[in-house]
């Protein structure tokens, strides 16, 4: 599904072939499937004690999915826009986020780890003892000919691969086959997850993200680093020549459906439910500057933040905490395409 290309810094990229979207596409009943790990080709290292992340993937997809694990559980703020947000639960506290693949069908995982939670707790069903878990979607079958999606097996696969202080990054969980750029999708290129972890003082951050936009990501100086390549002068445009290409010449341009960017930040700062849920749509509304376009309709842009509540954030306010959040937001859509 993919083919190789080098671009004018003789790196490689992976260039992205549409799928034929063909009926009788192979699924998950067609086929014996395992869950296999989903190690990336890198990781960020992160210090906040009692965060877990785990991945998994099944290869015949090839498509896979992410767990954000706290046990003792996190308040949050979920930050939804855009017109396809595909998401389920969106609680106000959490033991945990599932990110995956398969659109609507992949919420599944999510279902498998809420299960795997209950069982871990001893099958307790004591309102205190409830397993909050929310799941969120990225539309990825355009990368790929199969109709092979995460379910409950590989939600509780990825649990159960779950690690403290280590995110994997590259094309892996539920970045196994995100790609970018797809103001017409023949120029689009996989992307994948990323990750950065800050600390500031007694403060830590942690922003991962699964990048599967319509736009392109922009590096700091300007420069389109994945997405919307354009083989015949081997340039990556920015999106904006492209529409205004299209309208003066009377043209149209193919926008491709399914996209979304997924993303959880965690910290350990406390913060009032008002402060976190701004904080959550400042860090959110920061990532255009790396994703362009960002929350169109054809995105269903999603962001969870959550605290475990350890710190108190002296000598800064939420915004000051937002500010240096969504720097490394930047730098976590940057590592997705690593």
């Amino acid at each position: 599904m993919s083919t190789v290309n080098a671009d004018l810094n003789g790196a490689v990229s992976r260039r992205v072939t549409p799928s034929a979207y063909a009926p009788g596409a192979v699924a998950n009943d067609d086929v014996s499937l395992t869950p296999q790990p989903s190690p990336g080709d890198a990781e960020v290292s992160f210090d906040l004690p009692g965060v877990f992340v785990g991945t998994a993937e099944y290869a015949e997809g090839p498509t896979g999915c992410t767990v954000i694990h706290i046990p003792e559980g996190a308040r949050t703020a979920v930050d939804a826009r855009g017109g396809a947000v595909g998401l389920s639960g969106g609680y106000d506290f959490h033991h945990a986020i599932v990110l995956a693949g398969g659109s609507v069908y992949g919420l599944e995982a999510a279902a498998g780890v809420s299960t795997e939670l209950l069982h871990r707790a001893e099958n307790r069903t004591h309102w205190a003892a409830l397993q909050h878990v929310s799941g969120a979607v990225i539309y990825d079958f355009s990368a790929r000919d199969t109709a092979i999606v995460p379910d409950a097996a590989l939600g509780r696969a990825a649990l159960g691969n779950a690690v403290e202080g280590r995110f994997p990054v590259g094309r892996c969980g539920a970045g196994r086959s995100a790609s970018v750029g797809k103001i017409d999708f023949s120029r689009s290129e996989f992307a994948g997850q990323g990750a950065a972890f800050g600390r500031h003082g007694d403060l830590k951050v942690l922003v991962a993200t699964v990048v599967n936009a319509v736009g392109v990501i922009v590096d700091r100086d300007g420069t389109v680093v994945r997405g919307n390549y354009h083989a015949e002068s081997g340039l990556r445009h920015r999106p904006a020549v492209d529409y205004a290409a299209a309208v003066e010449e009377a043209g149209t341009a193919r926008t491709a459906s399914g996209n979304t960017t997924l993303t959880v930040v965690v910290t350990n700062a406390k913060l009032t439910d008002v402060a976190l849920r701004q904080f959550a749509t400042q860090v959110h509304s920061s990532m255009h500057r790396a994703i362009h376009p960002f929350h169109t309709e054809l995105d269903g842009d999603t962001l969870f933040a959550l605290t475990t509540d350890e710190v108190e954030p002296r000598g800064i306010n939420p915004t000051g905490l937002g500010t240096l959040a969504s720097e490394l937001a930047w730098d976590a859509v940057l590592s997705s395409a690593r």
